[in-house]
């Protein structure tokens, strides 16, 4: 009964968000709004409600709450940055207030609408006294950390792997990646005057011993910026760039739910460009997942912004929401060509041929899926388009009659079929000039010798006049 309650509260809670889109009527005044967090360990951390001017405080209502919009809050409240957001579920109707979706408004509190029903309300985690600004996302950006009630930059000598172990696991990210001087500006907040000493193992900045230097200033660009990796993964298949999406936040993978069946092409582009991997080829739900927690993902949001873990909205506390699939365009590994038999010699980036020859290209791939075949093509005078299949993940394609109208660039395109798709991936070009045997004898038994004959009497007659200088020099002293 009570998860057919909360189906039904999210159905109307998603009826609520359509008619938020299509309407601008309901916003609240910008004058007067505060926000406060109340009933967790600081005044960080708990419950948010807000309230206007002299009204009463109102919890807020939590469905379309995520990390980014989170931090928002945060930074109104000068509390770092967010590093969880939670839903706590409710079920009585209520005054609250209601977060538009994909609000971006300059002034936070445009986004909210007064509503009189509370399913769910938000329950918000600040990391009350470190923060990275000026970053790509919540995971990057130049250090600062709070002390007596305000924001200092960090030296980069100040701060080393161990610390910013515990900066990241402070803000839920992964481990530390990139760790530099002036990476993210200089900014205007003083320099800290301690020298963090972690272990590495605390769980919060202000836990680490510190060494005071009072009046210490930092040199130019050395503000240290930090990244904190990964986060995102696709698991379960035989390539990193094909597979389940899997989150990491707040030290724990977990799959990317899809509770509104969202995932698209796009979206699913933005995870594949996070890996490298490309574009996406394909964004499926996988229905019968396995019953295990999972991150609700905000789909709009990831559309938005490139900090796929900054869109994590809340706990999926069902387990039943879809977990999702993403199979991207660069999921083929490389392939090579070569060149074996009737190799005359090396010509600047490419291979000499003789005219008349005959010699064999050879396409291959390490092995990563079985069958497939290679095609090799050219942008010769005469073009070149075979196609044999892949045996052993490779292919011989034996060319005959070598003439001038095949010098050109040559390329293996490997094709498979993977994951219910034709997949393909190219190799690097590799030309070819043709030349024939006379013009090498030429090369060889005049142009050759002649350079080695100019060479000798031009080294001669420098020795020469080398010679008569240091004569003369000898004659003048004596």
């Amino acid at each position: 009964m009570d998860h057919t309650l909360r189906i039904i509260s999210m159905s109307f809670s998603m009826s609520l968000w359509i008619q938020g889109l299509l309407s601008e009527n309901g916003n609240i005044s910008t004058e007067s709004v505060h926000f406060r967090l109340v009933g967790g360990a600081s005044r960080c951390h708990g419950d948010m409600e807000m309230k206007q001017q002299d009204e009463n405080w109102k919890p807020v209502e939590g469905l379309y709450w995520y990390r980014k919009l989170g931090n928002r809050v945060c930074a109104e409240l000068d509390c770092g940055s967010a590093v969880s957001v939670r839903r706590r579920w409710g079920g009585s109707e209520i005054d609250c207030w209601s977060i538009r979706p994909l609000c971006d408004e300059p002034s936070l509190s445009d986004c909210f609408t007064s509503e009189t029903r509370l399913y769910s309300h938000l329950e918000l985690k600040c990391s009350d006294s470190v923060r990275l600004v000026h970053g790509s996302s919540l995971c990057s950006g130049r250090l600062e950390v709070r002390s007596n009630q305000s924001w200092s930059s960090v030296c980069e000598e100040d701060l080393n792997l161990k610390d910013a172990e515990v900066v990241c696991r402070e803000l839920g990210c992964g481990a530390p990646s990139v760790l530099q001087g002036g990476l993210y500006g200089e900014g205007e907040a003083p320099v800290w005057t301690s020298e963090l000493q972690c272990e590495g193992r605390e769980a919060a900045v202000l836990d680490c011993r510190r060494s005071s230097s009072a009046g210490k200033t930092c040199s130019p660009k050395t503000a240290v910026g930090l990244t904190c990796t990964g986060g995102v993964r696709l698991v379960g298949q035989l390539s990193r760039c094909a597979g389940a999406l899997e989150i990491q936040h707040q030290g724990q993978w977990r799959p990317a739910g899809d509770p509104y069946e969202l995932w698209d092409l796009k979206s699913g582009s933005a995870v594949c460009q996070h890996l490298n991997c490309g574009s996406a080829v394909s964004v499926k739900r996988r229905k019968n997942a396995p019953s295990r927690p999972k991150w609700w993902i905000s789909v709009p949001c990831v559309r938005l912004t490139s900090g796929l873990r900054d869109c994590v909205e809340l706990d999926d506390p069902f387990n039943h929401s879809s977990a999702v699939d993403v199979m991207c365009s660069d999921l083929l590994l490389q392939p090579n060509i070569s060149l074996s038999e009737g190799v005359f010699g090396v010509y600047q980036q490419g291979f000499r041929v003789l005219i008349g020859s005959n010699f064999t290209i050879t396409c291959s791939v390490q092995p990563q899926y079985p069958g497939g075949s290679f095609q090799l093509i050219s942008n010769t005078e005469e073009p070149l388009n075979l196609t044999l299949p892949a045996v052993n993940h490779s292919a011989h394609f034996l060319l005959t009659d070598m003439g001038y109208a095949h010098r050109g660039d040559y390329t293996c395109v490997y094709h498979v079929n993977a994951f219910n798709h034709s997949l393909s991936s190219q190799s690097p070009a590799l030309y070819l000039t043709v030349g024939d045997l006379v013009t090498n004898l030429i090369i060889r038994m005049v142009v050759v010798p002649l350079l080695l004959i100019i060479g000798n009497i031009s080294l001669y007659f420098y020795c020469r006049a080398s010679g008569g200088h240091l004569r003369l020099k000898a004659r003048n002293t004596g």
